[in-house]
């Protein structure tokens, strides 16, 4: 069963998603608070992976981040990753006060972008039981020295001043591609993401828009969710990774993995970044649904 669901964060904002419980019963039920990467909203990927925790006996609580798709805030198409993460332990209150689930059964989830946030949300709430952190950014400096080359990160460098001294004087938010074309500047340089999102046909489309403020870009520039990655334990920390990851890299996961406590574990899949929603989606999901239905005291 699902329904669309709305709650406020402890600023203000009101953030909006869906809650998806199993089929036959009323509860309560264990749930798993999910929110996408950088600059997607629910819609891109999340139903599949929320229809298969459901089968599986757990509920699922969906929500797009502030600033993007149905959730409010300002600036539009604004991504700042400590408000997001703020955002997941707003949705984890929400989360316990629904009549359908066990507020003492609580699993976050994300990917990408989201991968990284529910490193602190996991390390800072001990609210939640389990984690699972699917293809996740650690480090925005280790990222940038990967993605962008010395000129290109100047030329950055002297566009976020120019924005930021454009804000002060009232202007508009100066605005950046998420993806492009090789050799086109934008937040997310990857020739793999750029392909997957064209050949899905979301480009163009009101569902996605392929923007975010230049802002966005200095913020995940700066942030560093791996930090957290040792205060997690006793929570038990699943960690999916893929094995030719570029967008974030295999190598700067698995050295943040290593500085994780027990309990722990990880899985490797073949493939690049975005297989995890395509190609490989069978396993990825399969393990993170036995994760949490493990640690969330779901019956086999």
């Amino acid at each position: 069963m699902k329904r669309n669901i709305e709650f406020d964060t402890s600023d203000g904002v009101t953030l909006r998603g869906w809650l998806q419980t199993p089929d036959g019963s009323p509860g309560p039920h264990p749930v798993v608070v999910m929110a996408h990467g950088f600059s997607a909203v629910k819609e891109v990927f999340l139903d599949q992976y929320a229809d298969l925790f459901c089968a599986a006996g757990l509920a699922c609580l969906v929500y797009d981040h502030r600033n993007l798709g149905e959730s409010d805030g300002a600036p539009r198409l604004e991504v700042d990753p400590w408000l997001q993460v703020r955002g997941y332990r707003d949705a984890i209150t929400c989360a316990q006060l629904q009549a359908e689930i066990d507020e003492g059964r609580i699993g976050v989830w994300g990917t990408s972008y989201s991968g990284g946030h529910v490193l602190p949300v996991a390390a800072l709430d001990k609210r939640v039981r389990a984690v699972v952190s699917q293809v996740p950014f650690i480090s925005g400096r280790a990222n940038m020295q990967r993605v962008f080359r010395e000129e290109e990160f100047e030329a950055l460098r002297v566009r976020f001043d120019a924005d930021r001294r454009a804000r002060f004087q009232g202007d508009d938010p100066a605005m950046i591609p998420v993806f492009g074309e090789r050799g086109t500047s934008c937040a997310l340089p990857s020739p793999e993401e750029w392909d997957f999102i064209r050949e899905s046909g979301l480009l163009g489309t009101p569902l996605w828009l392929n923007e975010v403020t230049l802002r966005s870009t200095e913020m995940m520039l700066e942030y560093e969710p791996g930090q957290y990655i040792g205060q997690i334990s006793p929570t038990p920390l699943l960690m999916i990774l893929t094995t030719r990851d570029i967008v974030t890299p295999t190598d700067i996961a698995l050295d943040a993995f290593k500085r994780a406590h027990e309990p722990k574990e990880l899985l490797l899949i073949e493939g690049g970044h975005m297989a995890v929603y395509d190609t490989r989606f069978d396993r990825a999901g399969a393990a993170a649904r036995d994760w949490l239905a493990r640690h969330l005291g779901v019956a086999g």
